[in-house]
């Protein structure tokens, strides 16, 4: 008797925006990006510029942002990458206390390949990254060809509300307010 083929899961592509205004960013979003490929059903493609910027909704006076994009290919199902990106928060500290507010580090599914879903834990394409430059300018430029839903991320970046001063964030930016 033969064994019945097994076929592996095709990998898909997909985005990935990270955040954390609390504690050490940078460090949190490089350590992050590490936890999020150290396994062998997930594979880092490329990673985005990160930017500052302030915070889009939840409560006044949080401190800065720095956010990024990563694109990855997986073969994890939806469900089971949302619960890896879970654990990486976890093991950065999150805490769900206030709705958007201030976090060791947050990872959001943006896209995974062309799929399209809106179901109460999981919602593919994520449902605001569309209104966020700080999620479309890093992707944009990491990929100048990108599109969500058809439309240019780039284009779509530019149109958002929070586009304005939006930078590549540097090291060095700290250093000069902390001195000052």
């Amino acid at each position: 008797m033969t064994e019945p083929m097994t076929e592996t899961p095709k990998p898909v592509k997909c985005i990935l925006a990270l955040g954390s205004n609390l504690g050490e960013r940078a460090d949190t979003l490089s350590l992050a990006v590490a936890d999020l490929v150290d396994r062998d059903d997930v594979r880092l493609c490329q990673v985005s510029q990160v930017v500052q910027t302030k915070p889009v909704g939840g409560p006044d006076g949080q401190p800065d942002f720095l956010n990024m994009v990563m694109e990855i290919e997986t073969t994890l199902a939806p469900y089971e990458l949302l619960a890896h990106c879970n654990e990486v928060e976890d093991k950065h500290h999150r805490v769900r206390e206030v709705r958007w507010g201030p976090r060791t580090l947050d990872v959001d599914i943006i896209t995974y390949g062309d799929l399209e879903m809106d179901e109460e834990r999981l919602t593919i394409p994520h449902k605001l990254a569309a209104e966020r430059a700080f999620v479309l300018q890093p992707w944009a430029w990491m990929d100048p060809d990108a599109t969500l839903r058809g439309e240019s991320v780039a284009v779509l970046a530019q149109k958002a509300v929070d586009a304005e001063g939006l930078a590549p964030y540097s090291p060095h930016d700290d250093m000069w307010e902390s001195s000052s």
